[in-house]
């Protein structure tokens, strides 16, 4: 780790906990600032601000008193799902107060280079292929942020021998200042967390910090299928690198006749690929090659990787059914590339928390589903949607563990289960964890 001086003898709010916070805290502790966690968990109830406490760092728990703001702190950390509405972190922007996540902390502390990943979609299942690309290489790497351990704490423990490979949302990445990956994975853009975001600028802004830091040392991969992603190709001071799933690319990853390719070098078969959703896979691949990793590390992980838990995973074949769990499915988009992912017949799992939108994309993306099974909230306007694709096998149960034995019934040799609900779980499950987890459960009960 870089013993950094920028924050010795600072004041600095870590503005709530969770893991980010507690690792966030704990490093600004060691780095010599004078340091203040603010959390709403009330102190008795929270043993992460006890724990702090312990060591020396003033806690304040139960609310976000607007009046520490008249303390003096030069910087504000605060935990990426705290929302800039908060009247704290507004009221730290009009002073002037420097508001980072500790992204930045571990970038600003790292002696390891960082490979980052965003996107809309995929982040997860393309950081674990980066890593088991990398490790099957022995280029000693470390998994951080959204996925694995949190990148501050990750930081600490790396050296310039390893290489962090990490996995960055948009609410970590508003945060960050000088952040600035070694290469840094743009995989898509559409539309979502305007909630957080507000509008489709501000969330697309965010994205493209990833490279804002960049230069011409340094390497941009990025979707040349997303006009959105091509945009922010234009802008970045990075060497840049495409991929296409639909393109030849003269300079950049593609596939052709039946190959993935990397500029002009054949890399594995299709049919050799076990995990098909090929975006992800061409923005792996791309990632490794740059960082120097070999052709046979880079088969031998696409040859074995079955995909990430709740994402695409591949749970079991039966009977010559393959069960596939996407619980992590929670927007249309995600489950229209789970269903791009499949040319053979797919029984489709689908249903939950309703938003209050309608399912109609998706019939472009139906033309290999003979079959719908539907549950909770959204189950009728999911049957509405299947009806007007002209699918006729439509049918309704009360949850996935009853979805499971029925598409079993309706399905036959050579089909694909697959549960990608399109929706949150919210109406029936406290995580999509949990359904995923249900679904996984309900498949291995089957005779």
């Amino acid at each position: 780790m870089i013993n950094i001086d920028t924050y010795r003898h600072k004041k600095v709010l870590v503005l709530g906990l969770a893991k980010s916070g507690v690792s966030a805290a704990s490093l600004l502790h060691k780095l010599g600032a004078f340091v203040v966690v603010n959390d709403m968990k009330p102190l008795h109830e929270n043993p992460e601000a006890q724990g702090l406490l312990e060591e020396g760092i003033t806690v304040i728990c139960g609310h976000h008193p607007i009046e520490l703001l008249d303390e003096g702190f030069q910087f504000i950390v605060k935990n990426p799902g705290i929302p800039y509405e908060n009247p704290l972190i507004q009221g730290a922007i009009k002073r002037g107060i420097t508001v980072l996540t500790e992204v930045e902390l571990a970038y600003q502390i790292s002696e390891a280079p960082l490979i980052a990943i965003t996107g809309t979609n995929g982040k997860t299942t393309t950081t674990t292929l980066i890593y088991e690309m990398l490790k099957e290489d022995q280029k000693l790497p470390l998994i951080a942020g959204n996925i694995g351990t949190v990148a501050s704490e990750v930081a600490q423990e790396a050296t310039n021998d390893h290489t962090i490979v990490i996995e960055l949302s948009s609410f970590q990445l508003m945060g960050t200042e000088k952040f600035r990956p070694r290469i840094a994975v743009l995989l898509n853009l559409y539309e979502a967390h305007l909630d957080y975001h507000h509008t489709v600028d501000a969330y697309w802004e965010a994205k493209a910090k990833i490279t804002a830091n960049q230069t011409e040392d340094d390497w941009f991969i990025y979707n040349a299928d997303q006009a959105n992603c091509l945009k922010v190709a234009q802008e970045t001071n990075a060497r840049t690198f495409p991929f296409s799933t639909r393109t030849k690319l003269e300079s950049g990853a593609y596939i052709e006749n039946d190959w993935i390719y990397f500029k002009d070098e054949a890399i594995i078969k299709i049919e050799e690929v076990v995990y098909q959703t090929f975006e992800n896979v061409l923005a792996a691949v791309s990632a490794a090659k740059l960082h120097g990793v070999s052709n046979t590390a880079i088969k031998n992980v696409l040859s074995s990787f079955y995909g990430v838990k709740h994402r695409l995973q591949f749970v079991k074949e039966l009977n010559g059914r393959m069960f596939y769990n996407d619980s992590k499915a929670t927007n249309i988009v995600a489950t229209q590339k789970a269903l791009e992912s499949f040319q053979q017949p797919v029984v489709l799992l689908a249903g939950g928390l309703d938003r209050g939108n309608h399912f109609y994309d998706l019939i472009p993306n139906l033309e290999y589903v003979k079959t719908i099974v539907t549950f909770g909230e959204t189950a009728p306007k999911m049957e509405e949607m299947a009806k007007q694709a002209g699918i006729e096998n439509i049918h309704r149960v009360d949850n996935v563990e009853k979805a499971v034995p029925k598409a079993y019934e309706l399905s036959a040799e050579g089909d694909v289960i697959l549960l990608s609900p399109a929706c949150a779980s919210w109406d029936q499950y406290k995580t999509f964890e949990v359904r995923g987890d249900i679904f996984i459960d309900a498949v291995h009960k089957l005779k």
